[in-house]
């Protein structure tokens, strides 16, 4: 068993403990035994971390793009070295797969480099708005930019900042509380290898440290990874401080929209996948509708099923494990309590829905992969985001129906589509109420393309150019000649 992790903030260029004294314990999922701490920051570390990113500013925004680019690249070579060292500590610390999360820190490194060989196209323009006088604009940074990362991907949503730092900002990062310990490994690596102050991380819970670094007067710039509710509280409390422009990547309740020429064995695997049960559903771009035309209902529901049950549910770190434990106790009791409400409703529990059998299984929070048929709109497990191992089958009649089913939610970060009538997946396309939408595919991300939701799940896009703008105001200038 690894020693238990003591990790410490990154403030101001130096690793620290929090001035409340106070820490908050890290629990491994799949056994409920503490495997490490973090200090509980409170608004005096906050404010501290604002203090120490605002005297950072001059300097790195007074950087060239070629000096700024090189630290970056500096900066995701330590990241991409330590990466067997964060593997094992996010396997433990979040209950993900093991060959899932390997991904996670590759993923993260190239974005880095993306924004890293964008810098010199953050470009003003030039305007004839007159003959006498010359008008142009310039892009410039906010200053101080805070981001709060959601559990589900602790180290590839809090070392991905290149969009920010990149466009001149300097950054305070809030981990989230549930799975932070691999944050304190980041802030080594930023310590080393970017300026005092250019990246300052702060640990602790949302009353604690995510309040204060929204409400902070002097971060008019906020990005937020996580639940709808919580990207709403972080809105109101922004805007009763000062006027702030927020972004936020929110949940999701994801439709795979079905089409009768589809093949329902391609269909099954990709809904099983796109399912994200390697993160136990916890993915906010998870496939937890199946939208079904009656003449493949019967054979995808088998055919979902079997390979639902097939899935070995183990030992994260182990590589042959499908499925690990759920991330907390309150993200388990959420997904036991849409169960139930699933059952009551009159849905059809057709796997899971249970803790797995046998040894290994007595602790943690370990719940089967779900599956539930016969769903209908009117119940919650259709409507509700659960964040959990928990997919619906659904029903339709024709194409009209699927698409008010699809739409018939208050959602709409991504979809899919699966047919092979060309025609009929570019109206899909175009009509389905989403922000990311696959045509015969499901979960891949594509660099340089804009993640992002419709209506409830969020505003705002990342993973691409438009996101780096984000991060810079536009001013614009008049000279008379």
């Amino acid at each position: 068993m690894s020693e238990p992790i003591d990790g410490r903030m990154l403030i101001g260029g130096e690793l620290v403990e929090s001035r409340t004294s106070n820490w908050l314990e890290s629990v491994n999922p799949a056994t409920e035994e503490v495997i490490g701490r973090v200090p509980a920051a409170g608004p005096e570390d906050v404010n501290a971390a604002v203090d120490a990113a605002l005297g950072a500013f001059d300097a790195w925004a007074g950087l060239s793009m070629t000096e700024r680019a090189h630290a970056l690249r500096g900066y995701a070579r330590r990241l991409q070295e330590e990466g067997k060292r964060i593997l094992d500590i996010e396997v433990r610390d979040t209950g993900n797969t093991i060959a899932k999360l390997r991904h996670d820190v590759a993923s993260a490194v190239r974005g880095i480099e993306y924004f890293a060989g964008l810098g010199t196209e953050l470009k003003g323009e030039t305007i004839p708005a007159s003959a006498d006088a010359l008008h142009y604009s310039v892009r410039q940074p906010y200053g101080v930019v805070g981001r709060i990362v959601a559990f589900n991907h602790p180290i590839l949503f809090a070392a991905k900042f290149g969009a920010p730092l990149m466009a001149g900002n300097c950054v305070v990062i809030k981990p989230s509380e549930q799975s932070p310990l691999s944050a304190t490994v980041l802030a080594e690596i930023v310590r080393e290898t970017l300026p005092p102050g250019v990246v300052n991380i702060v640990t602790g819970d949302g009353a604690g440290a995510g309040v204060p670094l929204v409400r902070h007067p002097l971060v008019k710039r906020i990005s937020f990874i996580g639940s709808v509710p919580t990207g709403m509280a972080i809105q109101r409390a922004a805007a009763e401080v000062a006027v702030k422009h927020v972004s936020l990547e929110l949940g999701g309740k994801n439709p795979m929209i079905v089409f009768p020429d589809a093949d329902p064995d391609e269909v099954a695997s990709n809904a099983v996948a796109g399912m994200n049960f390697g993160w136990m559903g916890q993915s906010c771009g998870s496939m937890s509708r199946i939208l079904l035309p009656d003449s493949l209902y019967d054979a995808v529901l088998e055919r979902v099923v079997a390979k639902a049950e097939a899935i070995v549910q183990g030992d994260p770190a182990k590589e042959e494990s499908g499925a690990g434990p759920m991330n907390s106790r309150a993200q388990y009791e959420k997904a036991l309590a849409y169960i139930q409400a699933g059952i009551e409703d009159g849905a059809r529990l057709v796997a899971g829905g249970a803790r797995p059998e046998g040894p290994g299984f007595e602790r943690g929070y370990w719940l089967r992969p779900t599956v539930f048929a016969d769903v209908t709109p009117q119940m919650r497990i259709f409507r509700e985001e659960i964040f959990g191992p928990v997919m619906s089958l659904v029903r339709y009649r024709d194409v009209d129906e699927a698409m008010r089913l699809a739409n018939d939610v208050d959602y709409g970060l991504t979809a899919s589509i699966w047919t092979n009538d060309l025609s009929l997946a570019m109206r899909a396309a175009r009509d389905v109420r989403a922000g990311y939408v696959w045509v015969n595919g499901v979960s891949r991300h594509f660099l340089g393309t804009g993640f992002g939701g419709f209506k409830n799940s969020g505003v705002g896009r990342e993973e691409c150019f438009d996101e780096m703008l984000s991060y810079t105001e536009t001013k614009t200038v008049h000279v008379r000649v």
